[in-house]
């Protein structure tokens, strides 16, 4: 793109363009904490329980993570604003089929497989598209505006979902959906973009080991609660003896090796790759793409956690969990949108760490207040300060990775941005889960065990048939299940006992998880530089190797 044609974008319709990449990014963040809020709702009246409902919420993550590097590369060959369109269609179409679906498959194939796809290449092109209609001395703060758009979908995402949830129904959320996708598309031809590049093949190669490799090690990480981390569980499958979770994680890592030789060797024979690996030896880059990983593991997790504990341990209703989750979206808008505008000189690795410190403060503080006896206000401090060190991630990280390369290299690097984000939401959904599985099956079973008014014959039952994994049950569907089971008076109510604190002590374990990765994450921030970028071009100063 020209600079004359740059500047008459800015002047007559900067504000409709990112009004309409922030709305692209707004969708892309509403979901997860959507359905987070939701799960309990969701889960009965599809007919599952909330491992299904969590497979969903994984897979689309997942399915981003697979497809994003593949979809900024298709950005790049048929051009940004020609797959920022196509991929909106797509989303629609997903979030059309998800207002619909009558049961898990078919919210699976929308919400997970077709909204996923259509986020690939939607994200990436945000990105590029900011570059390419902004001129350098504003992009910090029209990508710092279409962060906070996500920010934004967190805030009010709860509430949505609640208020649906409770008055109307979440397929609303999906249904609203389609109307916005519509607005974008009509304000979409407004958007200024390059010509294609010349036309190149696309590295199917690379795009397929890319794909599987990320695909077999999240979907290991997302059975470990079911099939056991290393020894397989009772029932569970296994493989020379060992949990199929091991291979998984073993055989995805080796595929994504063997994704970075075959990149190496398409870039030192001068062809294209799909990305290019000596990008990630930019210092600078890499450590903001580290930090992206890091705040999405830890924030999704969170916002799988939480919204349990409030909806299923204490019976929330979906309006009252996300009106109690809402401290955490309040300090993380303030948090995202303020920094910036209030200290816009302050040190980008300085800031960082303060958030993860925050992060790590509100975790712990959460983890220590659980117990069988807690209220929903307990978690309204933590949720102070886990958002507010969100938040302050949020408010650096755009510009820390856009800015360490020139900017034709802005779409690989939107690929590799919304990898690492949506790679580390979909870890953290999963690994929380699968933790918290894990810890409330061992709990419940040891309590059953030593408790002396369960009867020997319901002991031998829930050996035999929960120890491949315990649900995360309510007490009032705990009762229900004990009722249809025969099992009454002194004995259910010891059972339901045993199963509250498990619940206690599940929620403990994914916590405790949690909070040490973000406490990991400050050692990595050393990668973060010390003085804020002001273009998108190359940072302001050197990246210092020191703490």
């Amino acid at each position: 793109m020209t600079a004359r044609s740059t500047a008459v974008a800015a002047q007559t319709g900067s504000g409709l363009v990112l009004l309409t990449l922030a709305s692209g990014q707004f969708l892309m963040t509403l979901d997860s904490s959507v359905m987070n809020v939701s799960i309990a709702t969701v889960a009965k009246d599809l007919g599952t329980d909330v491992t299904g409902v969590q497979t969903a919420i994984t897979l689309y993550t997942l399915v981003m993570a697979m497809l994003m590097v593949t979809g900024g590369k298709l950005g790049t060959m048929i051009g940004r604003r020609r797959a920022f369109a196509i991929g909106s269609v797509i989303y629609g179409a997903g979030s059309l089929t998800t207002a619909l679906a009558p049961n898990l498959g078919v919210l699976i194939l929308g919400w997970s497989v077709l909204e996923g796809i259509g986020a690939a290449l939607i994200l990436p092109a945000i990105v590029a598209l900011v570059a390419g209609n902004f001129a350098p001395e504003g992009r910090p703060r029209a990508y710092g505006l279409v962060m906070a758009a996500g920010a934004i979908a967190i805030a009010v995402g709860p509430l949505i979902g609640g208020v649906c949830t409770t008055y109307f129904s979440w397929r609303w959320v999906f249904a609203g959906e389609v109307v916005i996708v519509v607005g974008i598309l009509a304000l979409a031809r407004r958007i200024a973009d390059t010509a294609p590049e010349a036309r190149t093949r696309l590295d199917l190669v690379g795009a397929v080991l890319s794909a599987a490799g990320l695909g077999l090690a999240v979907f290991g990480v997302l059975r470990a609660g079911t099939w056991g981390w290393v020894n397989p569980k009772p029932g569970a499958p296994s493989a020379l003896g060992l949990s199929p979770t091991v291979w998984l994680i073993v055989g995805g890592l080796l595929v994504v090796w063997l994704f970075f030789g075959w990149e190496r060797r398409l870039e030192a024979r001068g062809a294209e790759p799909l990305i290019r690996p000596s990008m990630l030896g930019n210092r600078q880059l890499a450590g903001g793409l580290i930090m992206f990983f890091i705040q999405y593991l830890v924030q999704m997790g969170l916002f799988f956690t939480i919204p349990l504990f409030l909806s299923i341990s204490l019976g929330l209703s979906a309006l009252e969990t996300g009106a109690r989750i809402l401290p955490l979206s309040i300090t993380l808008l303030l948090a995202a949108a303020g920094i910036p505008r209030f200290l816009p000189n302050a040190s980008p690795r300085r800031i960082v760490r303060v958030g993860l410190l925050a992060m790590f403060a509100g975790i712990v503080a959460l983890l220590t207040s659980l117990d069988t006896d807690a209220s929903a206000a307990i978690v309204t401090v933590p949720l102070l300060l886990t958002g507010f060190g969100i938040g302050a991630l949020a408010s650096q990280l755009g510009a820390v990775t856009v800015s360490a390369v020139p900017d034709e290299q802005s779409p690989e690097v939107g690929g590799l941005q919304n990898t690492s984000t949506n790679l580390g939401a979909s870890i953290g959904t999963a690994l929380a889960g699968s933790i918290l599985i894990a810890a409330l099956t061992t709990a419940f079973l040891t309590g059953i065990q030593q408790n002396q008014a369960v009867p020997d014959q319901v002991k031998s039952q829930a050996s035999v048939q929960l120890a491949s994994g315990v649900p995360f049950l309510s007490d009032a569907d705990l009762e229900t299940a004990l009722e249809k089971a025969g099992v009454s008076g002194a004995a259910a109510d010891a059972v339901v006992d045993v199963n509250a604190q498990a619940r206690v002590d599940g929620l403990r374990a994914a916590l405790f998880v949690l909070a040490l990765i973000a406490f990991l994450g400050l050692f990595s921030a050393r990668r973060i530089p010390t003085r804020p970028p002001t273009s998108a071009g190359a940072p302001t100063a050197p990246v210092a190797s020191g703490p």
